[in-house]
């Protein structure tokens, strides 16, 4: 992670973006609050969003075990796109979420079981509990080293424990969190996702707060 190459805002200023940026105001709002550019502060909350997936990727050999809920789901675009290939231009992402714990997400190429299975055995501990919907790229699950279980919503959505209710929950937080910003530039969206991820797995915006002033001291000043 290089320094900025020099300091344009005062501490002050920086100190408000991130107050605002944890808050979940957009770049375009902020601007007009602290009395700054609307491209200083895009660029600075560019920043901290490449600071997150920074401090998320060195704890990226950190694994899952337990009971753990994947799904796989399409970000973007006008419509509803359908399943699998051809998701209508949307992003297709993939995720597992630890019950009672926290989530990983992943920009896929498609949700063919050959791109998430990979995911899945680097991620998880064998003899998990996996859970997943009837989706066929999880079929492989069936003869690996995990317990499968298979929730049909088309019959019963949640049956007990039975049901990956977590991961879709996520993925709702996530999507209303990006609407906010009138649509992500593909380029940058995996920067906006890690994002989603770090606000679900840090809940408290107290903790977010601390959490990035020190990354920003360490990395922006």
């Amino acid at each position: 992670m290089g320094k900025m190459r020099k300091r344009r805002l005062s501490f002050y200023k920086q100190d408000r973006l991130i107050e605002h940026f944890v808050s979940g105001s957009t770049a375009r709002t902020v601007a007009a609050l602290v009395g700054v550019n609307k491209t200083t502060a895009a660029y600075f909350y560019h920043r901290l969003r490449e600071i997150i997936v920074f401090k998320i990727e060195q704890e990226s050999d950190e694994f899952f075990d337990g009971e753990i809920e994947v799904d796989e789901s399409y970000f973007g675009g006008k419509r509803k796109g359908q399943r699998g290939r051809g998701a209508a231009g949307k992003v297709p992402v993939f995720g597992l979420l630890k019950r009672g714990g926290k989530v990983y997400t992943k920009v896929i190429a498609d949700a063919s079981s050959a791109t998430l299975y990979p995911i899945i055995k680097q991620k998880v501990v064998p003899d998990s509990i996996v859970y997943s919907d009837c989706w066929r790229g999880y079929n492989v699950l069936d003869v690996s080293d995990f317990k499968h279980l298979r929730i049909n919503h088309s019959k019963l959505f949640a049956d007990k424990k039975n049901h990956i209710n977590g991961i879709e929950n996520f993925w709702n937080q996530a999507k209303r969190h990006l609407r906010k910003f009138n649509g992500v530039p593909k380029a940058h969206f995996g920067l906006f996702l890690k994002e989603c991820e770090w606000r679900f797995n840090n809940s408290d915006p107290l903790a977010q707060l601390l959490q990035l002033r020190q990354w920003v001291r360490e990395y922006l000043r």
